[in-house]
């Protein structure tokens, strides 16, 4: 998308006919799944009023997604959020859409009690913590994974 073309950005929630559209956003990212499972995947996620999933729209075009859990935090003795998946689409980069979807989950993380905002992030996206730094995120813990499958 050129830099100087105007652009109208809209970020909304996510419904089942939006399937195909977070398929597509979640295979940028590296996790590809069918529109079918997308569709479950919204499914979990709106069944549990602790997930948030939003769209972000760039000229009525699906460009953006952001996903995000609250979570008790014994430590803090409070809500924190996660964000466990944020994307633009490459055709889309730099009009706004990662700042515009990251301001939207803050305010819904304060909106919903959540003390601290919290993002993992590969360690090879070099790209996306230059960005999450320039946006006033700091480094944090370092975080351990296994998984469990068979």
């Amino acid at each position: 998308m050129e830099a100087d073309a105007a652009v109208t950005l809209r970020v909304r929630g996510v419904g089942p006919d939006d399937a195909k559209a977070v398929a597509a956003l979640l295979d940028v990212l590296g996790y590809p799944c069918t529109a079918e499972e997308a569709t479950a995947r919204i499914a979990a996620c709106r069944e549990e009023p602790r997930q948030f999933l939003v769209l972000c729209e760039c000229n009525g075009e699906p460009a953006g997604l952001a996903a995000m859990k609250l979570n008790y935090s014994i430590t803090r003795g409070a809500d924190v959020a996660r964000i466990t998946a944020m994307v633009v689409d490459e055709a889309h980069h730099g009009v706004g859409i990662g700042r515009r979807l990251l301001r939207e989950m803050e305010t819904l993380a304060r909106r919903n009690g959540a003390v601290r905002l919290e993002v993992t992030s590969n360690p090879s996206r070099s790209g996306a913590h230059a960005f999450y730094h320039a946006c006033g995120y700091s480094d944090g813990s370092r975080h351990f994974v296994k998984l469990l499958g068979d």
